[in-house]
């Protein structure tokens, strides 16, 4: 077999890593200027972004009619403190992308959060369910470090809306339910998944099923989100 020459090498090298180099620049969070501008809310962006140097104030979250509006920046969970879930409760908004990946290159996930404990302290544990516009969904949460539950590619239901195209609007409603000892992913009125919970109280999950609740949107990605709401089953 002939061997490489130390530059044939490197070219082949070069040649291999270049499209993960691209995703990866692709990837990177862009800062949005704006802040959170909504009155009681509050918002924690992942430890990797605030490693980067990434705050709350690179992505942009306001009122708009009716509803809220978000603009990421980091990966941001943004969460009410007077908003609390105790006992059975569900939560759900209605989140649209107006441009599907107006801001990515592929996919991003938006969605609910709940039983949020310490949260904007590097003790935070919370749960959350999000949907992707192109039918894929995902279930994860931090206890403090991120944990997945279904799967670190999460996972797909004909439940979940799938946008026509890039730039084209899709619209999901994403709810979690807590009712006696389950605890329910709702997309579009279909429970996509479900669990118990002493699969999700637990060590390096969440601390209880009960506490402040709010939403969460990846980086770079766009959404109003109307009818943001905490009530019965």
């Amino acid at each position: 077999m002939k061997r490489l020459t130390k530059g044939a090498l490197a070219a082949a090298l070069a040649l291999a890593i270049a499209p993960q180099l691209v995703h990866a620049q692709e990837d990177k969070s862009n800062a949005v200027k704006g802040g959170i501008q909504v009155s009681g809310w509050k918002g924690k962006v992942d430890d990797k972004e605030a490693k980067a140097g990434l705050t709350v104030d690179s992505a942009k979250f306001i009122t708009m009619g009716p509803g809220l509006h978000a603009t990421t920046g980091p990966a941001t969970t943004y969460w009410n403190p007077t908003m609390v879930g105790k006992g059975d409760y569900v939560v759900k908004a209605t989140f649209t992308e107006r441009e599907y990946m107006g801001l990515n290159s592929h996919p991003h996930p938006y969605g609910v959060v709940i039983a949020g404990n310490d949260m904007g302290t590097d003790n935070n544990s919370y749960l959350y369910c999000a949907a992707y516009g192109n039918g894929n969904f995902i279930v994860r949460g931090f206890g403090p470090a991120p944990f997945q539950m279904n799967g670190p590619r999460g996972g797909a239901n004909d439940a979940v809306h799938k946008a026509e195209a890039k730039g084209k609007p899709v619209t999901q409603e994403v709810a979690l339910q807590v009712k006696g000892d389950k605890v329910s992913c709702i997309i579009n009125g279909t429970e996509v998944a479900s669990y118990s919970k002493a699969e999700l109280v637990a060590a390096g999950k969440l601390k209880s099923t009960d506490g402040v609740v709010g939403f969460r949107m990846a980086h770079n990605t766009d959404a109003h989100i109307a009818g943001f709401s905490l009530g019965k089953p």
